[in-house]
């Protein structure tokens, strides 16, 4: 018994994303917020204490390419975020003096840190993925829109 089967071509289509950057410069306020908050507040719990504050960084830094790069996709994203969370990470393994000048400022050394730890980059995974969640799965339609040529 022959079947007539017609060959079909799935034109897929090109989708481009557009996110708002001032609800994500909000996020990315948050973030930082929420990371300091944790090492005010909570910093008498040693779990919070060790983690939390890199798990929100790399959040913060999620966010921040989300607004710096807002057509791409939220998988590309949080690749970028991994790759410059470990890169600041492997920064802390080198001690120039210039560099430790920078480290002794607060902002330096909030964004630079101060020692490597391999834990953070467990730390910064977590943070990238539930960034990448967030903005996938759980922004609503008002903060990025999904746009097809």
């Amino acid at each position: 018994m022959a079947t007539n089967q017609t060959a079909t071509t799935d034109r897929q289509e090109s989708v481009s994303i557009q996110r708002n950057r001032l609800a994500y410069v909000g996020f990315v306020a948050l973030a930082l917020l929420a990371g300091l908050a944790s090492r005010r507040f909570f910093g008498d719990i040693p779990f919070i204490r060790l983690y939390a504050g890199d798990v929100l960084w790399a959040l913060m830094v999620f966010f921040g390419f989300c607004t710096l790069l807002p057509g791409w996709p939220a998988g590309w994203l949080a690749l970028v975020t991994l790759l410059f969370s470990f890169g600041i990470e492997a920064s802390q393994l080198i001690h120039e003096p210039w560099l430790e000048a920078i480290r002794a400022t607060r902002l330096g050394g909030l964004i630079l840190g101060f020692s490597f730890v391999w834990s953070d980059l467990l730390c910064y995974s977590l943070g990238a993925l539930i960034g990448y969640l967030m903005d996938a799965y759980l922004m609503p339609g008002r903060y990025r829109r999904i746009l097809k040529r």
